[in-house]
């Protein structure tokens, strides 16, 4: 295999600039991912990525030679080790990641769950909600202005590989989405909501969570056709996001469970 050793290499600079700048990732419609789980995820859910780097110590761990072995259609590059540390978003890189262009989403599911995020700006919260979304069986994944990017590699590692379960269409225009959607929007109120466990959750939903200081922006929150209210102890201002986002979620997918006449997965 190839083995890069300098920092003024072109290749190496390429990757460097992938790694660090969404600016660079949105023109190239690329993205790196960091680590062996993403890059698992990626080969069973997706294929072959368009690149394999590993780091010169990486080389012959098992884990990452059971990888290699799986994707021998690709010639891997490797990287000095104080090189992929650079790229590597890690303090304790493993010694792999991929370069992969970020998938396309197909057209919205017609009257399906869906999730809506109003500038959620956090790479954390957003992998998480990601993450949730994927678990709940969520499929569509709308993001409006403001958001973080969600393929830049801080939010890839949060979502742990829920990206490839996920049609995630980013710089959305919420407003239009929720004006034409066929189910009910609902979205979270800190205080002037119906309470979540008192509302009836079954049916086609559009879940809209808003940014992390000023929550749901007014004029979006006023095309809802419900808020909602987690209640939570009176010490308590509100709730995490992300942990908004997966409460509601999976009352959601209980009550699913529950209704009469509605298949079980």
């Amino acid at each position: 295999m190839k083995v890069i050793v300098s920092r003024d290499n072109p290749t190496f600079k390429q990757l460097r600039l992938l790694a660090e700048d969404a600016r660079e990732q949105r023109r190239q419609g690329r993205t790196v991912l960091d680590g062996p789980h993403l890059v698992s995820t990626y080969l069973q859910r997706i294929g072959l990525p368009r690149l394999l780097v590993v780091s010169e110590s990486g080389v012959d761990k098992p884990e990452l030679l059971a990888l290699l072995d799986r994707h021998r259609g690709l010639e891997p590059l490797c990287l000095r080790d104080s090189l992929f540390r650079e790229i590597s978003g890690t303090a304790a890189p493993v010694g792999i990641l991929a370069v992969i262009d970020v998938p396309e989403p197909p057209p919205m599911a017609a009257d399906s769950g869906c999730l809506l995020l109003d500038a959620v700006q956090d790479a954390g919260n957003l992998g998480s909600i990601l993450r949730t979304a994927a678990a709940a069986g969520l499929r569509d994944v709308f993001l409006g202005a403001g958001c973080a990017g969600a393929w830049t590699p801080r939010v890839l590692r949060a979502g742990q590989g829920a990206h490839f379960s996920l049609a995630i269409h980013e710089r959305a225009d919420l407003a239009a989405l929720i004006r034409s959607y066929r189910g009910r929007v609902l979205t979270t109120d800190v205080d002037r909501g119906q309470c979540l466990f008192e509302l009836d959750l079954v049916g086609p939903l559009a879940w809209l969570f808003g940014n992390e200081g000023r929550g749901v922006a007014p004029e979006l929150a006023a095309l809802a056709d419900a808020r909602v209210t987690i209640p939570v102890a009176s010490a308590v201002e509100s709730l995490n996001v992300a942990a908004a986002a997966a409460i509601c979620l999976f009352e959601s997918v209980r009550q699913q469970r529950i209704a009469p006449g509605v298949p079980h997965a």
